[in-house]
C-alpha cells in the first residue's frame, strides 16, 4: 500500500525517541531530516554559524475542528488606550490556514503541541472517538505533541489506537473502505509508564532534524492526572514526577549528542491578565504568573531551552529563571485552536545548543502568541474535512433538544458560578429527585466538567436559539453516569472546603450548585477558610451537620475526582443515567420555541473579593 503525503512527511521530519532504556549511553536515535511542508517553506541551508529555527506550538485543542461557540471561542485583546477587546478566534480552519501562513519564509520550522489535543470534545469529533481530530492534526503538519490527561478519557487502548491506527474495538470503521491511520506524530509519555514493565506507555522523546539542526522533544503530562481522569481510564499506569522526568531524559538525549532540548509538558499556570497579549513579565505588584508551571519551570534542568505548557487553558508568553539563573521562555496558547505561539530558537551549529542569553531581548527565544482570527481565508482541506465528518455527524448531531432566549455562559465565563453551571446542576438535580431515582435534595457539578457555552446564535441551519443534540454534547462530552449518595452536612461542609483548600487551593474548582443551595464564598481569607461556615443554606434551612442529605453528582465526582475524596465516604449510592440524557431532558422539559429558557442569574454563591 503507498504511504500517504503525511506519513511521507513524517519519515522525512522526525525520530521517534526511544523507550526508557537501561544504558543511557546505548541509544542511538534514528532521525531524517524533514521535508517540505504544505507551503514549500521549509527548503533551504544556512550557512552561518546561528540560525533560527521557528517553533510554532498550541495545546488544548480538545476535538474543536469548527469554531468554538459564544466565549468560549474568543480570545482577550488589550488595546493601545488600555481597553480590552473580546476577538472571535479558532477553528481548525483558521489554524492551518494560521499556522502554514507563519511557515512561509522559515526554512527550520517544527510545530509541536503541549496535550489535550482530543478528549472533552465536540460531538463532531467526540462522536468517532476523536478520529476527525487526528486526521487534521496529520493534514495540518502537527510533527510532535505530549499527552495530556483528556488522552486518557477512554484509556491507554485507546490512546495507542490514536496513535497506531485501526478501527474502534466496539464502533468499528466509521467510513467504509476506511481504516483510520493513526496520528502521523508521536504522541509523547515519558512520565507515563506501565506499572509492570516500568516502560513508558508510548514513546517518551522524539528528535527533530534538518540540515544538520538537531532539536530534542520531551513530552510529559501532570502528575496529578489520576486525580482528573477517571479510575478506568488510568487502570495499570504510573504517572511520575514531571521535572525528574524532563531531567532524567535531557541526559539521555545529551549524551546522544543533542543539546538544543525543548520540554512539552500538560500543566500550567494562572497568569495576573486574562488577555492573550498581556506582557508576562511585567513587574508591577501582582503581575506575572502562578501555579505549578512555576515550580517545574524553575527545577527543571538547565539543558531544556524551552518549555511549552498547557492544562489551565491560559496564554501567556514568559520568562521564568532555569536552576542556573538564565531565562528561559514558558509559553501557552489558550484553548480550542484560538492562539498558537511562535518561539524563535537561535541555533549554535558549534556547540549544539540554544542560544539563550537573554531570551526577551530581539533574537534568541524570543515568543509571541498570536490569534488564529477568522477574518483569514479558511484552510481548504479542513472545510472538506468537517464537511465529511459533518455528513456522518449530521442525523444524531442536527437534533433540537430545546430553546434558549439567550447566549447562556458556561466554559467561558470568568466567575465562580457560571449560569450555564446552574442549569446544569439543575437538570442533574431534576433527574434524579424522585425516590426510585435517588431521592436527590441538591446536585453538584465539577466545572471542569462544562465544556462551552450555549450560545443563541445558529451554528447551522437550526435556527437561532435552538439548541441541537451536538451543541448539548458539547457542553458536557463525557456522558458521566449520575450517582446519588447520603453525605452528612459535616461531610458536605467539607467538600465546599476541598474546592479552596488542598489540591485545589492554588487553583479552587468551584463546584456548580443546584437551586436552594446558598453560601458565601470569601476569596479574601485563604484555604478552607475562604467558604464562610454559616451561610451555607439548603433551601434557606441551615446546612445541619449531623444530617443527611441526598445529594447527587456525577460517577466522576462521586469517585473522588477533581480533589474532593470525600465524596468517595458518600454512604446508599445509586447508578442513575447519563449527565448529558439529564442535561437534554432538562432542556426539552423546560424549554419550547414560544418559552425559550433563559439564562440563570448565578447568584446562588455570595463572592466576596
Amino acid at each position: 500500500m503507498e504511504a500517504t503525503p503525511q506519513r511521507r512527511r513524517l519519515v522525512r521530519r522526525l525520530t521517534a525517541g526511544a523507550a526508557v532504556l537501561a544504558a543511557a549511553t546505548a541509544v542511538t536515535a534514528a532521525s531524517l531530516p524533514s521535508g517540505a511542508g504544505p507551503d514549500g517553506g521549509r527548503a533551504g541551508t544556512a550557512r552561518g554559524r546561528t540560525v533560527d529555527v521557528q517553533l510554532l506550538s498550541f495545546n488544548d485543542f480538545h476535538g474543536n475542528l469548527e469554531p468554538p461557540q459564544g466565549s468560549s471561542g474568543t480570545v482577550e485583546e488589550i488595546q493601545k488606550d488600555g481597553s480590552k477587546k473580546s476577538v472571535a478566534a479558532g477553528g481548525v480552519e483558521y489554524l492551518a490556514q494560521s499556522l502554514r501562513t507563519a511557515r512561509k519564509g522559515h526554512p527550520y520550522s517544527v510545530t509541536a503541541a503541549a496535550g489535550d489535543m482530543v478528549g472533552a470534545s465536540p460531538l463532531l469529533s467526540g462522536l468517532f472517538h476523536d478520529e476527525p481530530t487526528i486526521e487534521a492534526m496529520n493534514k495540518l503538519g502537527l510533527d510532535v505533541t505530549s499527552v495530556g490527561n483528556h488522552e486518557f478519557d477512554e484509556g491507554r487502548a485507546e490512546l495507542t489506537r490514536l496513535q497506531k491506527g485501526g478501527c474502534h474495538p466496539k464502533d468499528g470503521c466509521f467510513e467504509k473502505g476506511k481504516t483510520f491511520k493513526g496520528a502521523d506524530f508521536p504522541y509523547l509519555t515519558a512520565n507515563v509508564t506501565d506499572e509492570k514493565t516500568g516502560k513508558p506507555l508510548l514513546k517518551p522523546y522524539t528528535v527533530w532534524k534538518h540540515n544538520g539542526v538537531k532539536i530534542g522533544f520531551i513530552g510529559v503530562t501532570l502528575k496529578g492526572t489520576p486525580d482528573i481522569v477517571s479510575a478506568d481510564g488510568v487502570k495499570g499506569l504510573k504517572f511520575h514526577d514531571e521535572v525528574a522526568t524532563i531531567d532524567k531524559y535531557a541526559k539521555i538525549l545529551d549524551k546522544q549528542g543533542v543539546k538544543s532540548v525543548v520540554a512539552l509538558i500538560h500543566e500550567g499556570g494562572m497568569p495576573a491578565s486574562t488577555s492573550y497579549n498581556y506582557d508576562c513579565d511585567s513587574p508591577g505588584p501582582g503581575d506575572g504568573i502562578s501555579g505549578p508551571i512555576t515550580e517545574i519551570a524553575k527545577k527543571v534542568t538547565p539543558k531544556v531551552d524551552a518549555l511549552v505548557t498547557g492544562h489551565t487553558h491560559q496564554s501567556y508568553v514568559c520568562t521564568i529563571p532555569d536552576p542556573s539563573g538564565k531565562p528561559r521562555t514558558v509559553t501557552s496558547a489558550a484553548s480550542f485552536g484560538k492562539l498558537y505561539t511562535e518561539t524563535t530558537l537561535t541555533y549554535d551549529r558549534a556547540t549544539g545548543d540554544i542560544v539563550r542569553t537573554n531570551v526577551k531581548a530581539r533574537g534568541a527565544g524570543r515568543a509571541v502568541n498570536h490569534v488564529v482570527d477568522r477574518t483569514q481565508p479558511k484552510a481548504a482541506d479542513m472545510t472538506s474535512l468537517i464537511a465529511r465528518w459533518n455528513k456522518l455527524a449530521a442525523p444524531v448531531a442536527d437534533r433540537p433538544v430545546g430553546h434558549i432566549s439567550a447566549d447562556i455562559a458556561g466554559r467561558g465565563e470568568q466567575a465562580p458560578e457560571s449560569p450555564l453551571g446552574d442549569v446544569v446542576a439543575d437538570a442533574q438535580r431534576e433527574a434524579t429527585a424522585a425516590a426510585d431515582k435517588g431521592g436527590a435534595q441538591l446536585a453538584l457539578m465539577n466545572p471542569g466538567g462544562i465544556r462551552s457555552d450555549l450560545a443563541y446564535a445558529a451554528s447551522g441551519k437550526e435556527g437561532d436559539g435552538v439548541v441541537t443534540y451536538g451543541e448539548a454534547f458539547t457542553v458536557q462530552p463525557f456522558t458521566n453516569m449520575m450517582r446519588t449518595l447520603d453525605l452528612t452536612g459535616a461531610q458536605l461542609l467539607t467538600a465546599l472546603q476541598q474546592q479552596v483548600s488542598g489540591p485545589n487551593e492554588a487553583s479552587p474548582k468551584i463546584l456548580q450548585v443546584s437551586d436552594g443551595l446558598t453560601y458565601t464564598l470569601d476569596l479574601t481569607e485563604s484555604g478552607a477558610d475562604r467558604i464562610v461556615k454559616d451561610s451555607v443554606k439548603l433551601d434557606g434551612a441551615a446546612l445541619d451537620p449531623a444530617k443527611t442529605y441526598r445529594v447527587a453528582m456525577n460517577e466522576f465526582l462521586a469517585g473522588g475526582g477533581d480533589g474532593f475524596p470525600v465524596f468517595k465516604d458518600g454512604k446508599n449510592p445509586l447508578v442513575g443515567g447519563s449527565d448529558l440524557d439529564a442535561f437534554t431532558a432538562y432542556l426539552t422539559a423546560h424549554s419550547s420555541a414560544d418559552k425559550p429558557l433563559a439564562p440563570p442569574k448565578a447568584d446562588r454563591i455570595t463572592v466576596v473579593k
